[in-house]
Order: structure tokens, then C-alpha cells, then sequence
């Protein structure tokens, strides 16, 4: 490697640091998600996890291409925002299912909610 495409060293560590923060999240979402015993607990706090570890090497990706181009790489933008826009409702559909399908089987669920007002003027 010649002197010019060497990254500085406080660049290098804040990349080093952002990769093992996302691998720590990723461990405590995978964590989680065997420790945790229904399926609606494993839902939540593991895809924050997991999204918090993508963030994480999203930054690393941008930081570290952006100063070895010297300029600014926003690409990698992409997989975080697309992932903020797609998490959210991928977890309510996954949650609506499986929730109709608790109550098909008959387990005792809470009561589903009516999306019609009260006619009674109330």
C-alpha cells in the first residue's frame, strides 16, 4: 500500500469501532431472539438490534470509502433507510399473522380492534 491510499488512523479506528459496536449488536439481537420464548417478544428487540448493527456498518462503509475517495460516498445510505422503511412493516405483518393465526387456533388473544366508530354519537 503507497502513502496515498493509507486511511489516518483516527479513521481507521472509528471504522474498526463501528464494525465491533454492529457485531455486538447483532450478537445481542441473535442473543434475544433464542433467549426470548414467544414469538411476539422475539419480534422486536432483535430486529432493533440487528437494524442498530446495520447503521452501524453502514457508517463504517460511508466513513471509511468517503476519506479513501475524498469525497463524499452516500450510497451506502441505501441499506439503512431502506431497511427503516421496510422493517417496520415487514414486523406489522409478520405480527398481524401471527396473531390471526393464534386466534384461528383458539389461544386466548387480545380482542381484535374495530376500525368503525361508535355509532352511538359517542
Amino acid at each position: 500500500m503507497n502513502g496515498m491510499d493509507q486511511l489516518p488512523l483516527w479513521v481507521e479506528i472509528l471504522v474498526a469501532v463501528l464494525l465491533l459496536v454492529s457485531s455486538l449488536c447483532t450478537l445481542i439481537g441473535a442473543i434475544g431472539l433464542v433467549r426470548l420464548k414467544d414469538y411476539f417478544q422475539r419480534m422486536h428487540p432483535p430486529a432493533l438490534a440487528s437494524t442498530l448493527g446495520a447503521w452501524c456498518v453502514a457508517l463504517a462503509s460511508i466513513l471509511y470509502f468517503s476519506v479513501l475517495t475524498s469525497r463524499p460516498v452516500l450510497h451506502a445510505w441505501l441499506i439503512p433507510v431502506l431497511l427503516a422503511i421496510t422493517m417496520p412493516v415487514t414486523t406489522l405483518l409478520l405480527a398481524r399473522a401471527a396473531l390471526f393465526r393464534k386466534r384461528m387456533a383458539g389461544d386466548d388473544v387480545p380482542a381484535e380492534v374495530s376500525s368503525r366508530r361508535n355509532e352511538s354519537g359517542s
